[in-house]
């Protein structure tokens, strides 16, 4: 996969007109926001972000964020075995 040079996000107003939101479907058993890092993920979720919009009954916007800048690194913890 390429690197990831910017990211698509579906919002919507939340609590106000200076409250938004990333609107979010299930998936099975979990809730996961509705991002993409390609235009072609973002077609793919319409669907899903249209059923969220017409039962929310709000706008949703796709909006793009283009700068990338990398605020922290999560490394893997080493365990080792109690035996």
């Amino acid at each position: 996969m390429p690197r990831i040079e910017q990211m698509f996000a579906f919002i919507c107003e939340d609590r106000g007109p200076d409250d938004e939101g990333v609107v979010a479907a299930p998936f099975g058993n979990q809730v996961l926001p509705l991002v993409g890092a390609d235009i072609e993920r973002v077609e793919s979720l319409k669907p899903i972000v249209q059923s969220v919009a017409d039962k929310l009954r709000k706008k949703v916007k796709i909006v793009v964020f283009s700068k990338r800048e990398e605020v922290g690194l999560i490394e893997p913890r080493t365990f080792i075995s109690p035996i």
